[in-house]
């Protein structure tokens, strides 16, 4: 199992021509980027309810301009995509309330 963590640029998406099809340009941009990268067909990609709703959070016309997120591959070769979440920052601040 391989799991890399990625900042993906999605300020492509802003080039879209219907300003209303921006969030979706943005995730297919994601699947793409990640195919890419762990080297898969796109169809071998799936995205994560967290993720999606981060790009869809600030409507169609406004996707985020980058993502955080954290790919996972099997050994089938499906990638699972998910939102990057440090750990490290959450053990410190559990620390400093002791």
């Amino acid at each position: 199992m391989i799991s890399r963590v990625y900042t993906v640029p999605l300020r492509l998406a802003w080039r879209f021509k219907h300003r209303s099809r921006r969030a979706e340009a943005a995730s297919r941009f994601l699947r793409k980027f990640i195919a890419r990268h762990m080297k898969v067909r796109e169809d071998m990609v799936k995205i994560g309810n967290d993720v999606n709703e981060k790009i869809w959070s600030r409507s169609m016309n406004n996707p985020p301009s980058k993502i955080k997120v954290r790919a996972t591959k099997d050994d089938t070769g499906v990638v699972r995509v998910e939102l990057f979440k440090e750990e490290a920052d959450n053990a410190g601040a559990e620390k400093e309330s002791s």
